[in-house]
Order: structure tokens, then sequence, then C-alpha cells
């Protein structure tokens, strides 16, 4: 596809958490968009009904709205049985890239989740050199898992390209998953129980952002332009190399920047006698963090064991620059507490409680259970679950997510799509609360 000629767009699973907000920042720009879901929500875009696992229902839809991009967010929610996961995920994905073959469709980008390589303990800075467990958390995460690799492997067959993104701990307005367990926390009065020492750091990432790096992926998803890329004796091209060396600002949407104060660039303060170069200092110490990063020159430092060395590179099967085939983790890049995060949430509901009349809960002292401990009573829990024939709502499985270190390096997104969070976590909440109390 020529530069000047814009993707037509559909995106299946449109009705949903993140489908919405990728329909909207298609609009926003002016794109042609369409939506395939089994819910219709829209009003003013066209909207295609069926099942992801019939081939022909999305080969028809494909064909009826000329799209040249599928973005596919479509899975069905946790806590649901294992064989509608493997129907969903798995034979549904089978089904889309056998229809995208069949019409010609040039670009799938995938939804997969950071969740495909969680294996219940600490994560810290991983990024996607990390294999898949060889035992998968649960039969979502194991069905996530094999979707995304049927879609990578279908990279670059019958014309199709494609590309897998994992989010972490998706929220925002709309979210009927993570907010909807905090809620209920919230409203059983249950807000003094913590797992945990709330000394583990957690990725958790606006949907905004998550939609925003959907585009940029399905934007840059071309063919390569390094067909002879050599992995054994890499060479960067000059333009590659501005890319990949470049140093990256920190990210401080929400906790806002803060420079060193050096000789050449620093607030003057208080002084007898003006310095010659004062405006000079001033307005180096003053320059927005990007400019001052290029124009210093700062160096990148390299090891054996990142994933962008010259040992890294020597391993790699296609260009470091290279979008399609590729997988991307998505996060905010502002890895928090995890219980922190959470009680701000209490606290903006907190607030939702008093603009509307109700009087303020009355306030616990807080109880602390040790991982081990909350481990036995989850066991017990879930026990008790398949007795009385419900399901838990107390699982080892979230004990072990609010418990472990679950953090990751996002410096591929970063610099092979471009990809900087728009808005921070603070910010984000916020938001999702405006739209609840607009709703």
């Amino acid at each position: 596809m020529s530069a000047s000629k814009k993707d037509i767009y559909i995106v299946i699973g449109g009705s949903g958490f993140l489908g919405k907000h990728i329909v909207q920042g298609l609009l926003d720009r002016g794109d042609s968009v369409s939506v395939f879901d089994i819910v219709q929500r829209y009003h003013d875009v066209p909207f295609y009904s069926g099942d992801i696992t019939e081939e022909g229902s999305v080969a028809q839809a494909l064909q009826k709205s000329g799209a040249t991009c599928i973005i596919h967010t479509a899975s069905p929610p946790h806590g649901l049985d294992a064989a509608i996961y493997w129907k969903v995920n798995v034979e549904g994905t089978k089904a889309i890239v056998a229809a995208a073959q069949s019409i010609g469709v040039a670009k799938l980008v995938y939804t997969s989740s950071c969740g495909v390589i969680f294996n219940g303990e600490d994560h810290t800075d991983v990024d996607e050199r990390m294999p898949y467990p060889a035992v998968p958390m649960d039969a979502y995460n194991e069905s996530k898992a094999k979707a995304e690799t049927i879609v990578l492997e279908a990279n670059g067959k019958q014309g199709l390209l494609t590309v897998a993104l994992r989010p972490s701990g998706i929220f925002g307005p709309g979210d009927r998953q993570v907010m909807h367990g905090i809620h209920q926390v919230y409203e059983r009065n249950q807000t003094h129980f913590q797992i945990g020492d709330n000394q583990n750091l957690f990725d958790w990432t606006y949907v905004g952002n998550v939609a925003y790096a959907h585009i940029l992926a399905a934007d840059k998803l071309v063919p390569s332009s390094t067909d002879d890329w050599q992995s054994d004796t890499p060479t960067l091209k000059e333009e590659e190399q501005d890319i990949l060396f470049y140093p990256l600002p920190s990210i401080s949407l929400t906790t806002g920047s803060h420079r060193v104060p050096t000789s050449e660039a620093r607030p003057l303060g208080p002084y007898i006698t003006r310095p010659a170069d004062g405006d000079k200092i001033e307005a180096a110490f003053n320059k927005p963090y990007s400019q001052f990063v290029t124009e210093t020159s700062r160096p990148v430092i390299r090891s054996r064991f990142d994933q962008f060395s010259d040992v890294a590179l020597a391993r790699s099967k296609t260009a470091p620059l290279d979008v399609a085939g590729q997988v991307f983790i998505i996060t905010n890049g502002e890895p928090t507490y995890f219980w922190d995060f959470i009680r701000v949430v209490f606290h903006h509901l907190d607030l939702s409680r008093a603009q509307m009349g109700l009087p303020p809960r009355k306030q616990k002292s807080l109880i602390k259970f040790s991982r081990p401990v909350a481990m036995v009573l989850a066991g017990l829990a879930e026990w008790w679950g398949r007795l009385v024939g419900k399901e838990a709502a107390f699982t080892k499985f979230r004990v072990q997510f609010s418990c472990v270190d679950r953090y990751y390096n996002i410096e591929k997104a970063r610099r092979v799509l471009g990809y900087e969070p728009q808005v921070g976590l603070e910010e984000g909440i916020k938001r999702m609360f405006e739209v609840r109390r607009l709703s």
C-alpha cells in the first residue's frame, strides 16, 4: 500500500472496552472504520454482526467493509469456562486469519496480554524476550498465548502482515473487569484488607494509551525495508542507529519532570552580579527534556543482556525496526505499588459517595495477610466454591496477581513504534470517574 493511500479499518470486538476506544481514536483522526461484534453499540459507525469462529461470517464483513486493516480485540472476560476461551480466542483467531488471507487483507493487529508470559513469579523489568511459561497460569492466558502464536506465524503469508500487542492491567472508562472487582470490594466495605506487604510494583495502563498503541502499530505495519538482514553479522543503518541509541526521556506524566542542575543548565537563584551567560544557562534549564538530551548527546550504554545489544541483534531473525511479525509490550511506563493504585481508586469512590450526599464510610484498621497465609485461605475458598457449585471470589491466582512484582520494559515499543503514553495514571483515574459521574 502506498504511503498516500489510507487504510480502511475494521475493529473486531469494537463494541468492547478497548475496542470502543480504538474506534473513537480512528474516528477522531478522520479514518474510515467499521465494527464487527455480536453486540451493537454504535449508531454512526458501520456495524457487522457475526461470530468470529465462523470464517464465512468474518470474510463477508471484510468484503462488505472493504477493510485493509483488521484490529482484533475480541476476547471473553475472565472467569468463564476453559472451552469458551479456546473456542473464541483460538478458533476465532484462526478464522480471522484465514478470512483475512482469503480476502487479501493487508494488515492484522492483535490484542494479546502480558498475562501470556506471567508464571506467578516476580516479573521485574521484563521485555518481549520472556518465553511463555511451561505451565500456563490459567485457561484464559493459555488460549491468548496460542492465539498470539497463530497471529505471528501468519505474518508474511498470503500477503498478510501481522503484529501483536501485550498490554498490562488495562483500566479506564468503560472497564467492567478490573474496576468492577475493586468496586465490589468497596461496596462490601472490605477496603481494609491487604494481601502482601505492598512492596511489589505493578504496571497499570490507561485504556486510551493502549488504543493509541494499536493505531500506531497499524500505521507502522508495512513490509520490511531490510530484505537482506543478516543477524549473524548485524549492520545497522544510520537511521536505525539514531532510533536505537537516542537517549529516551523518563516518563513523567504523573510525577512531573525533575532536572538535575548542571553548570551549563540551572536556575540562577539569588546573585549579586548576574553571569554574562545567565540567559543561556536559564534557557537551557527550561528547555523541554527531549531537546535537552538531544543537544547534550547523553550516551546510551548497552550491556550484553540488553535487547538491542550486539549479542541480542545477532540472535534476531528480523531487522530491529521491523514491526511485522513482532510483539510489543504496552504499559503506562509508570509502575506503582499495587495497593497504592487501588487505594487511589477507593479515594475517588469516597469522593463520588460524598457528591451523592451519602455519609462517609466507617473507617477500619488495616488488616494485612502475608502471601503464604493468603494462599492457604484462597485454597480453602476455591475448595468451598467447588463444593457448593459457585465460583470462588478469592482465588490463588488473585493472590499471586496482587503480591508479585509485575512491571515491564517498554523500550521496544517506544523506539520501534514511537509509542509514548499520552495519559498518566493519575489523570487516567480522574477521567474514569468523570465518565462515571456523567453516566
